[in-house]
């Protein structure tokens, strides 16, 4: 397995712990990774995972709360639906209240 590959496959790790009405970005997710400067290999990585239907791949936005990757999943409003169909309330591609629905993996999954 190639480096790239075994990353991707730690990445999904960590996506499917995300509970349900919760976001991470993909630099929360390369940092709890222990490779800070690789949100954009995330960002690959979160591409690649739109077929497999246990990565919850929508939950995934960036450090500002935006939906950066929704052109990934079949139609420009299918991510959107996903995450308000979780009590997540967005507007022009911004999710509000993103602090309150941020969920930090460094914190949350100590000893992962």
């Amino acid at each position: 397995m190639t480096t790239e590959a075994s990353f991707f496959l730690k990445v999904y790790d960590v996506v499917r712990q995300i509970p349900e009405g919760k976001v991470t970005s993909y630099g929360a997710i390369a940092k709890f990774l222990g490779a800070p400067q690789s949100s954009r290999m995330v960002g690959w990585a979160m591409n690649a995972a739109h077929s497999l239907t246990d990565v919850p791949a929508h939950r995934v936005v960036n450090r500002k709360g935006m939906l950066t990757g929704k052109h990934h999943f079949g139609g420009a409003t299918v991510m959107q639906q996903l995450l308000e169909n979780e009590g997540i309330k967005i507007i022009e591609n911004q999710i509000q209240d993103f602090e309150k629905h941020l969920w930090d993996p460094v914190k949350s999954l100590k000893g992962f």
